[in-house]
């Protein structure tokens, strides 16, 4: 029955995003809103739409795009059929999900496993507030899949770092919520495990599966899917299936033609799908016409179980049904049975051969038999085949000698889909989501067969381009991987193989990155390619130092130092491969196989030298990434040169290097890693408009929206630095969400944004967050780099704001040179003024030349020169330099340190600067 739905503004607006197939956290990022939030609302626009599923709800959003989103959508149409009967097996089955952990609704195809479940998990989802996810496991052909069609229902994207499957159990950890999966039978080899393992780690979780076949997990409890009741008082419920479903297509049947609907039913042994089947034939054969058609096929059945007579059943069913049909409309229903998830009437058309019209007039006569089941979509008319019937026109299309014609035919629709969707758009993640189960479906054809082997490449290559642009990082190597076995010469597997390193890159997965570096040499040297060996070697020696801490084990000196040799050896004059070799050599002088060389080490000229080499060599050839890559190489040297504004400069320049790359995984990673670089960069040279810049850049990269605490970390950072109160606590709720959704990981990257964001609540004089931000930072392990470094920063800022100087002196006692590891590029500047200020204002002795000696320092840091130059006017009492101080604040971007500018002035200036601190939500 239609129903109005009451739906708020922000279920408006989250519905809206659901149409555009955004992931919950990116949901999120965009509104604002914690992810628990999001998955709040879509629960509620779920229940509030009567809709299975988030792809549901995706295209009901695309339906409403022309109309006002800040309004509920219109009444709801019907059901295109309704539940009938069943009101037993409905009480029993929702009784054993409320005590079952995991329960299994069992039964053989056509029973009507699928649409009890779907009644039940309906009638269940008040219970159960942290929603109900269907997820429909037809279109997965992978068992390795079964993760990611959880996680595609729960709204979860992929996040670096963790596969599909550990986010889906971080996500159901906690939560009060029921899982339906439906046709489990086809995976049951990758439902098992996952589900094993789902349940030992989210109690508070039940699973309601439909399987031909026990799963034969923990927990599990199986309830036998009975036929329709066939007696009883009144109206059994298969003849009431029977007359609903007549109805539908035509006029009622006579009551008086009870007992005969009745016998019928019989003979069909109660079977749901097959008593439909039955019924869509009324109009045109009557009783006694499905009386004689139903006679010959199903004398036939005898012997075996009772369930195997059901089975029989409805196989008998549909050879009748299927054998009214005429010649054309049997061929179509065959070679539409390829297809894994709704498809359209060209679809089909070019699939099965044939003319569009004839396609879809088939289509439309399949439907009125119900054969297909047809719904309107936001791209037009789409029919898909439940899955028996998908199954029997499978077997009917080898029978006929045309299954590999028509996957052939299928196999080429999928390429030419690829291609288009290679072209980007707007529209461009709900053109490729819906076909994203028949590539995969394709690709795993045509995988198996060798005469299909270029094929099978090209599509892995393109679904491997497609999922990455996807964010589907995961799914993304594998395809390269894939690629890379299926392609017929090893020049082509080595490009491959150096994207999946790139893609593993992205994922946070060192030890991947460079065992498919050393893959992609070893494609190399067979296609007698030496260049193209060393540069893969030597970049796989890069990777050791440059992202060491994104191994499981980092590989020595020794590895790095041979994989080297043995490049050099092979690169001959060829400047690409001379270039990696140069970057390979920088890098291995640096402090990732040991302990870091200081600015006094002959090291860094070397490594200057050899990265400025790099540099040159890649600009030469024109590689955009190979050239960041040995810009950071420089970055790193001048860093530990102690030279700031000469690494900010290269830091920017990494930015504009990159700014024209296409979005190829290599670029990605690079880019990724460049703004992270480069916010930094721009912090220790007193850039903080440059570094918030590159910092939102940062947070609004749609490869970190799963990661919202890597993505913001440097945000808040520069927000925490600038004083923008505002900014930090709106960012840092997503910080504090996504590292809790991802299980609350103990890396110390992240504990200069804890600092940032426990100082920022200092400076409100909000004790009780600024402790539960402590907390967090507690479990971040920061030790020494807390302590010397940023920590120290941090800390003698807000004790400096409480008019603590002399607890801020005793924090920055040590002097530069003796915590210069710490300090060292990002904080060194801040260090030494904060030191001076603290100095002066605490009255110490030496005061003076503290200040002196931190001018000469910090000269050319906006911010920090300005921290200095305030600490001496202070000293010398001369107010009309001290008031200029908080125009250079304010010209900076430091509003907070300008309106503490005034506070240090007094009189006057204090009440208009306690003001200014009032409006940016700080204490004064």
């Amino acid at each position: 029955m239609a129903v109005t739905a009451e739906i708020s503004a922000r279920e408006a607006e989250v519905l809206a995003l659901l149409g555009d197939h955004l992931s919950n956290a990116e949901i999120g990022a965009k509104l604002y809103i914690s992810v628990r939030t999001v998955e709040s609302h879509v629960s509620s626009l779920l229940r509030k739409l009567e809709l299975p599923d988030r792809r549901a709800l995706a295209q009901r959003a695309a339906e409403l795009a022309g109309a006002d989103r800040s309004q509920p959508p219109p009444v709801l149409p019907a059901p295109l059929t309704s539940f009938v009967g069943r009101a037993r097996e409905r009480a029993e089955l929702a009784d054993l999900v409320k005590v079952g952990r995991q329960v299994t609704a069992l039964g053989p195809g056509g029973v009507g496993k699928t649409r009890l479940a779907l009644a039940v998990a309906a009638d269940a989802a008040g219970g159960y507030p942290d929603g109900v996810w269907f997820v429909d496991l037809v279109p997965i052909t992978d068992p390795a899949m079964v993760g990611a069609a959880v996680a595609g229902a729960l709204g979860l994207g992929e996040q670096p770092g963790r596969g599909m499957d550990e986010s889906v159990v971080a996500a159901l950890a906690d939560r009060h919520a029921l899982l339906v999966l439906d046709n489990c039978e086809q995976v049951r080899d990758g439902v098992a495990p996952f589900l094993e393992r789902l349940l030992a780690t989210c109690p508070r979780l039940t699973v309601l599966a439909t399987s031909r076949a026990r799963l034969m997990v923990p927990f599990e409890r199986v309830y036998p899917v009975p036929s329709l009741s066939l007696d009883g008082e009144g109206e059994s419920d298969a003849v009431a299936l029977f007359m609903d479903r007549a109805a539908a297509v035509g006029r009622p049947p006579d009551p008086a033609l009870h007992d005969h609907i009745a016998a019928v039913c019989g003979r069909l042994d109660g079977m749901a799908l097959a008593i439909e089947l039955a019924a869509a034939r009324l109009p045109t054969l009557g009783l006694d016409g499905l009386t004689a058609a139903l006679s010959d096929p199903l004398r036939m059945l005898a012997g075996g179980s009772r369930a195997d007579d059901r089975h029989r059943s409805v196989r008998a069913a549909l050879d009748w049904s299927h054998a009214l049909l005429e010649p054309e409309d049997r061929a179509l229903l065959r070679r539409v049975s390829v297809f894994v998830a709704p498809f359209t009437a060209a679809a089909a058309a070019e699939v099965a051969g044939v003319d569009f019209w004839v396609a879809a007039d088939g289509l439309a006569r399949l439907a009125e038999q119900s054969l297909l089941v047809v719904a309107a979509s936001a791209g037009g008319t789409e029919y898909r085949a439940l899955e028996t019937i998908r199954q029997y026109g499978t077997e009917r299309l080898e029978e006929a000698g045309e299954l590999d014609g028509s996957r052939t035919r299928h196999l080429r629709w999928c390429l030419a889909r690829a291609a288009e969707l290679a072209g980007g758009g707007a529209d461009w993640r709900a053109r490729f989501d819906p076909v994203a189960d028949e590539l995969r479906a394709a690709l795993a054809w045509a995988a198996e067969r060798p005469e299909r082997r270029a094929e099978a490449y090209h599509l892995a290559r393109d679904l491997a381009d497609l999922t990455f642009t996807r964010n589907l990082v995961g799914e993304s190597q594998q395809r390269y991987e894939q690629a890379a076995a299926l392609a017929g010469d090893p020049a082509e597997a080595a490009p491959a193989l150096r994207r999946a390193a790139a893609v593993a890159g992205c994922r946070m997965r060192g030890d991947d990155m460079y065992r498919l570096h050393l893959a992609a040499a070893d494609a190399a040297r067979r296609a007698g390619d030496r260049a193209g060996t060393a540069a893969d070697l030597a970049t796989a020696a890069t990777n050791a130092y440059r992202f060491s801490g994104r191994f499981v084990r980092v590989p020595t000196r020794q590895e790095a130092v041979t994989l080297i040799d043995e490049a050099r050896e092979l690169a001959g004059d060829d400047p690409v491969a001379l270039a990696a070799v140069a970057l390979a050599e920088a890098g291995v002088l640096t402090d990732a196989f040991g302990a870091v060389q200081g600015p006094e080490e002959n090291a860094v000229p070397e490594t200057t030298a050899r990265a400025e080499k790099a540099v040159a060599l890649a600009e030469r050839v024109g590689d955009p990434v190979a050239a960041s890559a040995a810009l950071d190489a420089l970055l790193g040297a001048r860093c530990w040169a102690g030279d700031t504004f000469a690494a900010a400069d290269t830091a920017r320049r990494r930015i504009a290097v990159l700014s024209s790359t296409p979005d190829t995984p290599a670029g990605t990673h690079e880019l990724i890693d460049a703004l992270g670089i480069a916010s930094e960069a721009s912090l220790g040279a007193g850039d903080l408009a440059g570094a918030r810049r590159w910092a939102r850049q940062l947070a609004d990269h749609p490869l970190l929206a799963e990661v919202g605490h890597r993505a913001t970390s440097w945000l808040l950072v520069a927000g925490a630095m600038a004083g923008d109160a505002g900014e930090v606590l709106a960012v840092s709720d997503r910080f504090l969400d996504a590292w809790r959704r991802a299980g609350s990981p103990a890396r110390s990257y992240l504990a200069p944004a804890v600092t940032g964001v426990a100082t920022v609540h200092g400076l409100r004089g909000d004790e009780d967050a600024r402790r539960e931000w402590q907390a967090v930072l507690d479990r971040l392990g920061a030790a020494e780099a807390h302590a010397h470094g940023y920590g120290a920063v941090f800390d003698a800022m807000l004790l400096l704001h409480n008019g603590q100087a002399a607890e801020a002196v005793e924090r920055t006692a040590p002097e530069p040179a003796q915590v210069w590891r710490w300090v060292t590029w990002i904080w060194h500047h801040w260090y030494v003024a904060l030191r001076a200020e603290a100095a002066v204002l605490a009255g110490s002795p030496g005061a003076g030349d503290r200040a002196t000696e931190a001018a000469a320092v910090v000269a050319g840091n906006p911010v920090a020169a300005a921290l200095v130059e305030r600490a001496r006017a202070l000293l010398d009492g001369d107010e009309d330099r001290l008031l200029a101080t908080a125009d250079a604040f304010a010209a900076a971007g430091s509003r907070y340190q300008a309106a503490r500018t005034l506070v240090l002035a007094g009189g006057d200036h204090a009440t208009r600067g306690a003001a200014a601190l009032t409006g940016l939500g700080l204490t004064s």
